[in-house]
């Protein structure tokens, strides 16, 4: 691939880019107020609770009405909070949307900070740390320090949340907020998390959402930027090459995994290599 096609290949995304970034609002007042009812009812649920009946208030009882149906649900439903799971499905339509695609990383970065930052500051002890294991039901790795927040809430938070932000229909938005509360309650139910630490990782993924709207719109070069958008499409692309080996210790998930990895990549290689390749091929011949 000589060097003129591949300027001609970075010109054709940057153009791209440039274009469907107006297919997405810079501004969404609907999507605010969502955003914004979604994390005070989240602060709500984990203060209530907490003052009702402590620090594992309601843990018993979901995770043992959670434990009689089939474990493969939970253990698929809580990939959803997977990081790399949330990468992966970038690919699917981060050229499309490169408004989206960058609101999600702003977000993403504080909600990093916030889950990361708490949960060796606090250390709090899971379940399997405190309850006899005979007491309640777990599926897959027990883990044992670091309960607050729940990591993996606040990611399905983050990630459905700026979908719900940008999304424009209704029915769209239930659906991107019950997929992020059901992948909050399976760490409930695979054992590893109270719920307080779900309600405070949904509510924190919410809030950093919509201060990763906020960001984003003032921070437009990264929506532009094709040099900076390439390197963080490597990014998503190596974590879901991840998810065939990795499945995170729920061998139920590992086809659903696989499967999202060759989905994702090869959707990713059509829209980023095949197709802009052909084009700029097309365009070389008539210009010749």
């Amino acid at each position: 691939m000589n060097r003129n096609l591949i300027a001609s290949l970075h010109q054709e995304l940057r153009a791209a880019l440039e274009a469907n970034a107006e297919r997405d609002p810079n501004y969404s007042r609907i999507g605010v107020i969502w955003l914004s009812r979604w994390a005070l009812c989240a602060m709500l649920v984990g203060i209530l609770l907490y003052l009702v009946g402590g620090y594992q208030a309601g843990f018993l009882y979901f995770n043992g009405l959670a434990a009689q149906g089939p474990d493969w649900p939970w253990e698929w439903l809580t990939l959803l909070g997977d990081e790399r799971v949330a990468f992966a499905l970038t690919l699917l339509f981060a050229r499309q949307h490169p408004r989206v695609f960058w609101t999600l990383i702003c977000a993403a970065l504080l909600a990093i900070a916030y889950s990361r930052g708490l949960k060796p500051l606090l250390d709090q002890p899971r379940p399997p740390a405190v309850l006899a294991p005979e007491s309640f039901h777990l599926i897959g790795p027990g883990h044992h320090n670091q309960s607050f927040p729940s990591g993996h809430s606040v990611t399905a938070a983050v990630f459905f949340a700026v979908l719900v932000y940008y999304a424009k229909w209704l029915s769209w938005r239930l659906l991107f907020v019950s997929l992020a509360v059901l992948a909050g309650l399976s760490r409930i139910a695979v054992g590893v998390h109270w719920p307080v630490d779900v309600a405070a990782g949904l509510a924190g993924g919410v809030l950093a959402a919509l201060i990763g709207v906020w960001l984003a719109g003032r921070s437009t070069w990264g929506i532009h930027n094709s040099s900076l958008h390439l390197i963080l499409i490597a990014i998503a692309a190596s974590m879901a090459v991840s998810l065939w080996f990795d499945n995170g210790g729920y061998a139920a998930a590992t086809l659903p995994l696989r499967l999202l990895s060759i989905f994702a990549l090869s959707y990713a290689a059509l829209v980023y290599l095949v197709l802009p390749y052909r084009r700029t091929l097309r365009h070389q011949a008539q210009r010749e």
